[in-house]
């Protein structure tokens, strides 16, 4: 009997460890009452970002390693929205300068870091006439709440709505990208609003939290994780336009979740092979990336 306890402790002190490997965010503290602006430096293999937040506002804007304002070929707005959770998120609505968006992108982003870490992925694409709608999670930077994956989802159903309703995005097509996590999220977010959307790019996605579990614990992983919601049940439901981007040299999400995702997505849809690390399809490949979205919309 002590033997069989002692089993069934192990196994669901397991199960809560695995279920909590999915969300590693950056909870940024809490802003201070006495003072307007707080600079947050963050930094990248690529540069270092050093950064002052309105701590009303949380506008931010981007300075220079000597404190200097920079001067970027795209405006940020941020917007506090509240998740269907009831917490308030962040989230950055970024516009490009001297070309006119008529596209908008839905950035769902991964399970790690926070807003000033992920929104680059969508910049790259800014110049191809997108405009862009990135937030973040519950617990991630200065959003509130926990960081859960019941959580993730309503926040993901929140931001669609929020921003379906912004008066810039009403006549443009509107195109979820998620990636990593956010693709795996956004395959569910999609089969669920398939009414407010015109096509779904998923980016170097899970199939599965299950799949995802077996590659780092086997068949232990697969049993003690909970699926809750799965890309896999989702896209069969999903009948618009699908881009699925996965590169053959990711080493975080393996390139076979990537081809089981397609297996299971309806036509029209097209998959896109590519290079490099994990989730870096905009920073290369920009120019065929807005090409194929463009092409899924006519």
């Amino acid at each position: 009997m002590k033997v069989s306890f002692r089993l069934l402790s192990l196994l669901l002190l397991s199960s809560c460890s695995f279920n909590g490997l999915y969300l590693k965010p950056t909870r940024l503290p809490e802003l201070p009452a006495n003072k307007d602006k707080v600079t947050i430096t963050t930094r990248s293999k690529n540069d270092t970002n050093v950064v002052e937040f309105n701590t009303k506002t949380l506008q931010p804007t981007f300075l220079t390693t000597r404190r200097d304002t920079m001067t970027l070929d795209y405006t940020i707005e941020s917007v506090q929205f509240k998740s269907l959770s009831g917490n308030l998120l962040n989230g950055w609505f970024i516009k490009p300068k001297g070309v006119t968006a008529n596209i908008t992108l839905l950035h769902i982003h991964g399970n790690a870091g926070f807003i000033l870490t992920q929104y680059q992925a969508m910049i790259p694409l800014l110049k191809h006439g997108f405009q862009a709608f990135v937030f973040d999670y519950s617990g991630f930077g200065f959003s509130k709440g926990n960081a859960s994956r019941d959580n993730v989802l309503l926040d993901a159903n929140a931001a669609l709505q929020y921003i379906k309703a912004r008066p810039e995005v009403v006549n443009t097509p509107l195109v979820i990208y998620g990636q990593s996590l956010g693709g795996h999220l956004s395959a569910v977010v999609a089969s669920q609003n398939q009414s407010l959307i015109n096509a779904l790019v998923i980016e170097g996605a899970f199939s599965s939290h299950k799949d995802i579990a077996a590659k780092s614990a086997g068949f232990l992983g697969r049993l003690l994780v909970k699926e809750k919601y799965s890309a896999l049940q989702a896209l069969p439901k999903y009948t618009k336009p699908l881009l699925i981007i996965h590169s053959t040299e990711d080493e975080v999400i393996p390139f076979k979740l990537g081809e089981k995702l397609f297996a299971k997505g309806n036509q029209p849809k097209l998959f896109y092979e590519i290079k490099h690390p994990h989730i870096c399809g905009p920073e290369f490949y920009a120019d065929s990336i807005a090409t194929k979205i463009k092409q899924m919309l006519k």
